[in-house]
């Protein structure tokens, strides 16, 4: 059995559905991305993995356990970091790093081995005695990462792990996701950073508690149907409003704009825009990124031709 599956996993609060028939594997040694904006049901898909929270319908096991009638040894054997990593700021950053290992009950003839890999693992060897309210945010998520590691898990969630981090921060906390990944850790992580998600080996788009897609990034970039133009132009806002038929999508100075057909897509738009008023326009076909796919799939009601 894989390290983690769920069948037709929901979760609703209310008349609200948070998680809507979710049903997705991950392999031994795989980094899986669940890729979506702010309410789309990551952290309770991450919760309701985890055994935190009860699923209202379907089922999920990790490592083998079921996630509700074996949710106190699902817990056992995985580490789950939080948005919000419960690191003490008073603790230095080894006091932090014991207070996890005592949690977790590591054997004292381990626990010294373990905590020098820990410290040279996340970078944090110089700064052992510093408190943890005193680190960097980067810092902060590597000390929060150490701890969840000290039992050794096979299996590692990870909640939108780098939000808030900076870019430098960011790219050294995937450094050390990829070395966890030659050790045939198992890795689910939240994020909505979609060049984050280029990093991962498959990833699943979520929104509204949906899965839209599962597959890696190429497979899901894959999917996108039509063509994609980028679009050049003054006043890139308004001409924003006057492409709202179709989807467009600002990117720095230019847009993003999805069409069904390549050419007559682009003498439409390039019509539609003179009508409007906008001179000089520069229509060029150009590959997706995983951002202009996530829009597309994004269901939104879209005629076959604009007026």
């Amino acid at each position: 059995m894989d390290p983690i599956r769920a069948e037709a996993l929901s979760k609703r609060f209310g008349k609200l559905t948070a998680v809507d028939r979710l049903t997705l594997s991950v392999a031994e040694g795989e980094i899986f991305g669940l890729v979506g904006p702010d309410g789309a049901g990551k952290t309770t898909t991450m919760r309701l993995l985890t055994g935190i929270l009860a699923p209202s319908e379907g089922e999920a096991w990790v490592d083998g356990c079921h996630v509700v009638r074996e949710a106190e040894a699902v817990k056992e054997r995985i580490g789950y970091m939080s948005q919000r990593f419960g690191l003490y700021p008073d603790l230095t950053v080894q006091e932090n790093i014991d207070f996890y290992a005592d949690l977790y009950e590591v054997p004292p003839g381990v626990r010294a081995g373990k905590m020098e890999r820990l410290l040279a693992f996340s970078n944090l060897t110089p700064f052992r005695r510093r408190r943890a309210g005193n680190l960097s945010g980067g810092m902060k998520q590597k000390l929060g990462l150490a701890c969840a590691l000290v039992h050794t898990p096979r299996v590692l969630f990870l909640d939108e792990p780098t939000n808030g981090v900076d870019p430098v921060s960011r790219r050294d906390f995937w450094r050390i996701l990829y070395q966890l990944l030659r050790e045939r850790v198992t890795i689910f992580v939240s994020t909505a950073y979609l060049d984050e998600a280029e990093r991962c080996s498959r990833i699943g788009l979520m929104h509204q508690g949906r899965l839209l897609a599962l597959d890696t990034v190429d497979g899901v970039k894959g999917l996108m149907r039509g063509a994609l133009l980028e679009v050049r132009c003054e006043r890139t806002r308004e001409a924003a409003r006057t492409l709202r038929p179709w989807r467009a999508a600002l990117h720095g100075d230019a847009l993003h704009v999805s069409v069904d057909d390549a050419d007559a897509g682009r003498e439409a738009v390039e019509t539609a825009l003179r009508k409007a008023g906008f001179a000089d326009v520069e229509t060029r076909l150009i590959e997706p990124s995983l951002e202009d796919v996530f829009t597309s799939a994004i269901p939104q009601d879209r005629p076959e031709a604009a007026p």
